[in-house]
């Protein structure tokens, strides 16, 4: 007899992490594993809620606070601010930071570009 399993679709790597991630962002207050499972739209079961927190709080992209036997959790980092932390550890990895950032804006779009540039003048105002 051959050994059968369901049809289950597999999700992209970090793809419930961000789904997590994405619960924690809309939430005003610090969140329990129970809260995060309750509204996530997947079943997932408590225990991997708990090691998705876990591991992002490991990550340093979440914060958590003992609530009686469990902890609340609350995102560090809003999207941007994420994306930004993601880009600023690339750049921290590289012996050559300044090749990095050179390379990195000569790809820009030119929208992208004056974007840049505008926040680099409103940064030298201040």
């Amino acid at each position: 007899m051959r050994n059968r399993r369901k049809d289950v679709t597999r999700r992209a790597p970090g793809a419930l992490e961000a789904e997590v991630l994405a619960v924690l962002w809309g939430a005003q207050e610090p969140l329990t594993p129970a809260d995060v499972q309750a509204r996530l739209e997947d079943d997932l079961a408590y225990t991997t809620v708990v090691t998705i927190l876990t591991r992002l709080h490991d990550k340093g992209v979440a914060t958590r606070e003992k609530h009686g036997r469990s902890f609340r959790y609350h995102a560090v980092d809003d999207e941007a601010g994420l994306a930004a932390r993601k880009m600023a550890k690339v750049l921290d990895s590289e012996p050559d930071r300044g090749s990095v950032l050179a390379r990195f804006v000569t790809q820009l779009s030119e929208t992208d570009e004056e974007v840049l540039r505008a926040l680099l003048r409103d940064d030298a105002g201040n």
